[in-house]
């Protein structure tokens, strides 16, 4: 589906397609996780796909190159040969010879200027090719770098945000927390309870029941020495 997309859009517009799509699933690359690395993935091999392709046409461009060098070469050669053949023609008196091998050398001659023109031109556009081949290559092996650079850092916040996970389901200190809060809401209501005992008490009945208590003592006390009074004492034998 992705090559199809490349394919139909372009490399460009297909990488902005298929990011949209990962943006619409819910999986932006600005959120910098997984998806951001396959992104990254993605416009790597097609940076290489492009540097290889331009590799192909650098060596296509140079082997037309050569072909037009080889044929200027080729033409100065002419042009030397007919020029040799017409004085030899006119040293043996073959003056129509002569004449013949003269005229195809002059308009041999007539061409060489634009032939050196063009071989010129194309030896600075293979030139400028190949300077520019080299600069998507260490582009190339440079983004190769970072590739890899943004793996490690990607697997690095990956296992952060697991640590962040547990210590977020593990927060022993919210508990804590928890606990001393609950724990002084139940003080503040003992607090509170013993308040309105205190307060709802009567004084009165409180001194009373003091009285009758400190009076049953005594009468406990009183009818416990009677009896012990009241014991015969056994003589010794």
């Amino acid at each position: 589906m992705k090559k199809a997309v490349y394919w139909i859009m372009g490399e460009r517009a297909g990488r902005i397609i298929v990011g949209t799509w990962n943006w619409l699933w819910g999986m932006p690359v600005e959120s910098g996780g997984k998806v951001a690395v396959a992104v990254a993935e993605e416009s790597l091999q097609s940076m290489q796909e492009a540097v290889q392709k331009l590799a192909q046409a650098v060596a296509a461009q140079e082997g037309a190159y050569k072909t037009a060098k080889n044929k200027y070469e080729t033409k100065i050669k002419e042009f030397k040969t007919l020029e040799q053949q017409a004085m030899i023609a006119q040293k043996g008196g073959n003056e129509e010879a002569a004449r013949m091998a003269m005229a195809k050398a002059i308009q041999t001659e007539q061409i060489l200027p634009k032939l050196e023109e063009m071989v010129k031109q194309a030896e600075t556009a293979v030139k400028a090719s190949k300077d520019r081949l080299n600069r998507e290559r260490v582009k190339l092996e440079t983004y190769k770098s970072d590739m890899q650079n943004m793996k490690d850092m990607s697997e690095v916040n990956e296992a952060l945000a697991m640590i962040a996970k547990v210590n977020n389901e593990f927060d022993i200190g919210s508990a804590k927390s928890d606990f001393e809060k609950a724990k002084g809401a139940v003080e503040r209501r003992n607090l509170k309870t013993e308040a309105l005992a205190e307060l709802s008490e009567n004084p009165v009945e409180k001194l009373q029941a003091e009285i009758e208590n400190m009076t049953l003592d005594d009468e406990v006390a009183r009818r416990l020495q009677r009896l012990q009074d009241s014991n015969p004492k056994q003589l010794p034998e």
